[in-house]
């Protein structure tokens, strides 16, 4: 199975200038936990509610801070022809619940670990997954 197959399409994005404040509002009205940054079509970094949290709130930035101070820009992407196993390894490798699926640089879907779990919950692929990526990082 591809990740088209699964991803959602119609992502809200937002720009590298969106305030934190809009950010939170946005992810609790569409209850997500992650939105993708994009700076001219291009997909520049995502924030999540964890980031809004950590990087925002607790280093204290004022709410109006733009996004582009705290989002998280080292991205791990798929592609639209990626086999939804290849994604989810991918996930459990970097430990991520949401990747980006990009053609070029132009964001194109997201898949979230929902998505993956969802698809097939008697997968155990797809359990292997979760379980990997719910796993505290090895201290460096």
């Amino acid at each position: 199975m591809k990740v088209t197959e699964i991803m959602t399409t119609d992502v809200q994005t937002c720009t590298l200038d969106t305030p934190l404040q809009e950010i939170a509002t946005w992810m609790l009205n569409l209850d997500v936990g992650s939105i993708p940054i994009v700076d001219n079509g291009k997909l520049a970094g995502i924030i999540t509610d964890r980031d809004v949290v950590i990087r925002g709130i607790a280093a204290q930035f004022a709410l109006d801070t733009p996004v582009r101070q705290i989002l998280s820009s080292d991205l791990v992407t798929g592609t639209p022809d990626m086999d939804l196993e290849e994604a989810a390894d991918l996930m459990a490798e970097h430990q991520i619940r949401r990747l980006p699926i990009v053609e070029g640089d132009r964001l194109v879907g997201i898949v979230s670990l929902g998505d993956v779990a969802v698809k097939d919950p008697s997968d155990m692929h797809a359990g292997s997954a979760i379980e990997d990526i719910s796993k505290p990082a090895e201290p460096s």
